[in-house]
């Protein structure tokens, strides 16, 4: 079971961290006290600015002065505190800027619709960001096919498709 990567208060970082850490506590921390769980949480969050926020909670929990009922209401913080403004515009930007580069194409459907979800992207104009963020040879062979994909699900299934080829 992977355990989370360290967090710095990336912002498009933070919801990859908050799933880790709730799906390696359901698997491996479910009998573990909630106190506990935050503070194996707490010692993945590191680097720069966020040590003062980290060091702040710690006193916060120490002194008595917050109490977390769960471990999911603690995480649900971290995602407020660290998610930038607002969720669609940072999605959008990252919808801009994610690439397939050598990767496989599945792993980039995957990345895709993961940032896609919340960009409210929708039809032509969400077709045309997985086609600029795909690889070059795969979008000009599903370009040049006579059946060109309609729907974003055609163009994720004949961008795989090749990618198998």
């Amino acid at each position: 079971m992977a355990k989370p990567r360290v967090f710095n208060g990336t912002t498009l970082k933070v919801s990859g961290f908050v799933s880790v850490c709730k799906l390696y506590i359901r698997m491996k921390m479910r009998e573990v006290a909630v106190e506990e769980q935050i503070q194996w949480i707490l010692s993945y969050i590191q680097g720069g600015s966020i040590d003062i926020w980290k060091e702040n909670v710690m006193e916060e929990l120490e002194a008595e002065e917050v109490e977390y009922k769960s471990v999911g209401e603690f995480l649900l913080e971290i995602k407020k505190k660290f998610e930038e403004g607002d969720k669609e515009v940072t999605k959008v930007v990252e919808l801009k800027r994610i690439e397939q580069g050598g990767g496989d194409m599945e792993e980039f459907v995957q990345d895709f619709k993961r940032v896609a979800r919340s960009s409210k992207y929708k039809g032509q104009p969400l077709i045309e960001e997985f086609k600029r963020g795909m690889n070059t040879t795969i979008r000009r062979k599903l370009i040049e096919i006579e059946n060109q994909p309609g729907s974003i699900e055609q163009w994720f299934k004949g961008a795989m498709a090749l990618d198998r080829n």
